[in-house]
């Protein structure tokens, strides 16, 4: 499985399905909330990378929390503190910061 279609499954198992874990080729992962704002959260390895997904928090100004409040399923991802990418209702967008990690495709 590429980074990418990791991404996209975790954002399906968390966001989309609802639950509790995240089951990546057999390694089982949990999924949290924040205690201020009540959003999923979820670590998962990658290879040799450590990852965060985050629901996206609503109540920001940005294009993807403007979508949140739509009612679009928004889940940003990040490597080593810097946001690399996010998956919007299945599709993914890369950031800069995926090529300056040099993550894998």
């Amino acid at each position: 499985m590429t980074l990418a279609d990791t991404l996209v499954a975790v954002w399906q198992q968390a966001l989309v399905e609802g639950k509790s874990t995240v089951d990546l080729e057999g390694k089982i992962y949990s999924v949290g909330l924040t205690r201020a704002k009540k959003l999923r959260t979820v670590r998962f390895d990658y290879a040799d990378y450590q990852l965060d997904g985050i629901e996206q928090n609503p109540a920001t100004t940005s294009q993807w929390a403007a979508l949140a409040r739509k009612g679009k399923r928004v889940m940003q991802f990040s490597c080593q503190n810097r946001y690399v990418a996010n998956v919007c209702e299945g599709h993914l967008t890369r950031y800069p910061a995926w090529n300056a990690l040099r993550l894998p495709e």
